[in-house]
């Protein structure tokens, strides 16, 4: 069994708005068709962080944002089989009845950081839907005091299977590129899938306005032809944060994820579509350097909590730094050095939620891995000695894994504090 392809196949999927949101719809959706009717009222019990990755953030289709709204969305007429495209087609009836449902909050401490419980009432009949684990997967199903499915509830904490976690969390840089190098072409077929969907929307972006208009405005000294290799770098970043200006804004095209992210899918993918297509590359080229970068993406994650307090544009962007190295033909000594850079540059950049800044850090982040790329084949990169940075990669991978895990708790929870106390 190829257990790359199968994990690949597993976190590339399509979603239709910011993956959080998607969740909670999902999860509203659910609670609803269980009930078997349109309920009267809503409770949300969910984690401090799908709040966080709810608040900001524009959803598809309608003018509303946040949570309560997510779940009355989907409870109001969406449809479960839609998965986490579930936002993609909302009538008026809907939203406006999505406007007027009573949906109470409740943020509970001890659940996994990916937790959300909707119950949905109407007179006596109730029913409970629980997504955790994963932004699809339902844990708990109940209608009427009836016990439909119970399952664990963490499901590792990722969209990961036990198995899949271990083997990604402790490959190396290496090993995740000798895959590469012989990998099916099946999963060749799956990343080049990949990055069409995703520069798809991130062209749409450069004609369009959403949000800051990051990406559109980063560009407009380049154009959409880079005629130098310096400009195909800066236009891969501008092309990423443009198409996630849209998606935070609730642009209706479809993202293929990474490690339940949108924003990490296109970091993963769009700047080095925009450098393959500036070199020329054929598909067989271009897609082991995407392969190369999904793969050191789910790594990355698999070391760290999926909704941590780091910023997954920044993890994401190490990955592109990798494969802009392999595209450019470089070895894995230089990918090494591209990746300790980028630690010893980036690392602390925090996640205060999926709004509109998101495109200002993805722009940010694509454009160190740029930099990051050009000292590598210079023979630069921070040594050991060098605060964070390991004397290998995947001395580096651990560090980071130790900054998630043990760093960034109470800085989760200020900053979840701060976005709350500004509501109140």
């Amino acid at each position: 069994m190829d257990t790359y392809l199968a994990i690949l196949e597993k976190e590339l999927r399509q979603a239709m708005g910011c993956t959080e949101p998607a969740a909670s719809a999902l999860a509203g959706a659910k609670a609803a068709e269980l009930l078997g009717m349109l309920p009267t009222s809503l409770e949300v019990i969910t984690s401090r962080d799908m709040v966080k990755n709810a608040m900001g953030v524009g959803l598809p289709n309608c003018s509303l944002k946040g949570i309560q709204a997510a779940v009355a969305l989907g409870a109001c007429g969406s449809h479960v089989e839609k998965g986490l495209s579930i936002l993609s087609e909302l009538t008026a009836e809907q939203i406006d009845h999505a406007r007027s449902m009573p949906v109470s909050l409740t943020i509970q401490s001890n659940v996994p950081a990916l937790y959300i419980k909707v119950v949905a009432r109407h007179l006596d009949a109730q029913a409970v839907a629980v997504i955790s684990g994963e932004h699809d997967r339902f844990s708990y199903l109940e209608k009427d005091g009836q016990v439909l499915l119970n399952l664990a509830v963490e499901a590792c904490g990722t969209a990961l299977d036990t198995e899949d976690e271990r083997t990604l969390g402790s490959a190396s840089l290496a090993q995740l590129l000798a895959y590469v190098e012989q990998a099916p072409q099946e999963a060749l077929d799956l990343v080049l899938q990949a990055k069409q969907t995703n520069l798809a929307i991130a062209r749409h972006a450069l004609d369009h306005q959403y949000g800051l208009n990051v990406g559109r405005i980063a560009s407009e000294a380049i154009g959409s032809e880079p005629k130098t290799l310096d400009q195909a770098f800066s236009l891969g970043a501008a092309m990423a944060a443009a198409a996630s200006d849209a998606r935070m804004d609730g642009c209706p095209m479809p993202v293929i994820i990474n490690s339940g992210s949108g924003n990490q899918g296109i970091t993963l993918t769009v700047p080095i579509a925009v450098m393959g297509e500036y070199l020329q590359s054929d598909d067989d080229k271009l897609g082991r350097a995407l392969l190369l970068s999904q793969l050191v993406g789910l790594s990355l994650t698999a070391r760290k909590n999926r909704l941590s307090a780091l910023c997954g544009a920044f993890t994401a962007s190490i990955a592109t730094a990798c494969a802009l190295v392999y595209l450019l033909d470089g070895t894995l000594e230089e990918m090494d050095r591209a990746f300790n850079t980028m630690v010893g540059n980036l690392t602390g950049i925090i996640c205060d939620g999926a709004k509109m800044t998101c495109a200002l850090k993805i722009y940010s982040c694509v454009e160190a891995a740029n930099l990051a790329c050009k000292l590598a084949f210079r023979g630069y990169s921070p040594g050991n000695e060098s605060g964070i940075v390991g004397k290998t990669s995947r001395e580096s991978m651990d560090f980071l894994s130790r900054i998630s895990h043990e760093g960034m708790e109470e800085t989760d929870k200020t900053i979840l504090s701060i976005m709350l106390g500004k509501q109140s």
